[in-house]
């Protein structure tokens, strides 16, 4: 097995093992606690552009299956485990993790001190990077590092090209794809939604031209603020139609209504973190993955009420619009991988839709 490296932008060199596909990925470094799921992590649209570290040791032991995969390739630039198991057993085990990532040209490292990593990302934040199994020096390899553009607007990337349709035989709903993970559409479907899948930068007019009883914004990558266009369209259609975002979709919607977004210093990755609903003060386990939050000093003058706040450092998990029917919240309610604790959101979606219903929506 060839040697890999792992270099960060500020020098930080780790030396392993090479796994999947030989070469060098750059991107955003960041950490994951799961310790399973990682096949729906390297399948997430909103890991785009990033370099993903899984913090349990032993990756890969129940191997890959087409079932679990969240989109129909990974998304992830890179990947980056402890122990890459060679043996795994599952009895729907397809191959193992060093062949789907060579499948797909995933370029990983495995053998290196994740743990370190992931104290060094904790401490300075996350970082650019690179993984390369190249020879050449690590001083021209940084001077590759930064001279690479940072990406922008990944939702674009990630995003369906053309609107498609899952026919239902109750409520009409637009999913704008932002970056969607396939378990969001099955459980609108699960609840019998005519469902009309739509590209991120789809206008006000082509959206409301479907009809729809409801529109849901998906989970994507990268900065929110790059995406002012849609902004403006949700802007537009608040009062329109109800509305419901998760992760991206809950920071554009935040955006939306005059709020603002920052960057956590390494952002919220797994399937463990616990969020308070103060509607009921009941703690939630979540599944989550994003590096930007809704800032809580921004809604002062803005139409929302926090409905959801993060149990580790108090960040704002969800809102509610005081007037219209709109909300969502920041973590993954249809989870893949982590709990379904919060599946009870789509219902409330429906709820919503139910109570607007008799006022079709129109231009």
């Amino acid at each position: 097995m060839n040697k890999a490296r792992l270099i960060l932008e500020d020098g930080t060199e780790f030396v392993g093992k090479s796994v999947g596909s030989e070469g060098t990925a750059l991107g955003e470094v960041v950490f994951n606690t799961g310790m399973t799921g990682y096949q729906e992590v390297l399948t997430d649209p909103s890991y785009c552009g990033q370099i993903v570290t899984m913090t349990y040791p032993l990756i890969g032991n129940y191997g890959v299956s087409v079932n679990d995969s969240e989109s129909l390739r990974p998304w992830a630039s890179g990947f980056v485990v402890r122990e890459a198991a060679t043996h795994p057993s599952h009895h729907q085990m397809q191959m193992t993790l060093d062949a789907y990532l060579k499948e797909h040209h995933v370029v990983g490292i495995e053998g290196i001190d994740t743990r370190q990593l992931t104290r060094t990302l904790r401490k300075h934040g996350t970082m650019r990077g690179m993984i390369t199994t190249s020879d050449e020096s690590t001083r021209d390899l940084l001077l590759q590092l930064s001279e690479t553009a940072t990406l922008r607007d990944q939702v674009a990337q990630v995003t369906t090209d053309t609107p498609y349709r899952i026919p239902g035989p109750l409520r009409r709903v637009v999913l704008l794809d932002l970056g969607v993970k396939m378990n969001t559409v099955r459980s609108l479907t699960a609840r019998g939604c005519d469902l009309i899948v739509m590209p991120a930068y789809s206008s006000r007019e082509e959206i409301l031209a479907w009809q729809p009883e409801g529109l849901m914004m998906s989970n994507g990558p990268g900065d929110p603020a790059d995406l002012g266009v849609i902004v403006e369209t949700i802007r537009s259609l608040l009062g329109v139609i109800p509305i419901f975002g998760i992760c991206m979709g809950h920071q554009l919607l935040s955006l939306a209504c005059g709020a603002k977004t920052e960057k956590l210093r390494f952002g919220h990755r797994g399937v463990n973190h616990p969020v308070r609903d103060l509607r009921d003060q009941r703690v939630y386990i979540t599944s989550q993955n994003h590096g930007y939050v809704v800032a809580d000093e921004s809604l002062g003058d803005s139409p929302l009420d926090v409905t959801h706040v993060n149990q580790n450092d108090g960040s704002i998990e969800g809102v509610t619009h005081r007037e219209l029917r709109a909300f969502s919240v920041q973590f993954h309610p249809e989870a893949k991988p982590g709990p379904d604790d919060s599946e009870y959101l789509f219902d409330e979606f429906m709820k919503m839709i139910d109570e607007q219903r008799g006022g079709a929506a129109h231009a």
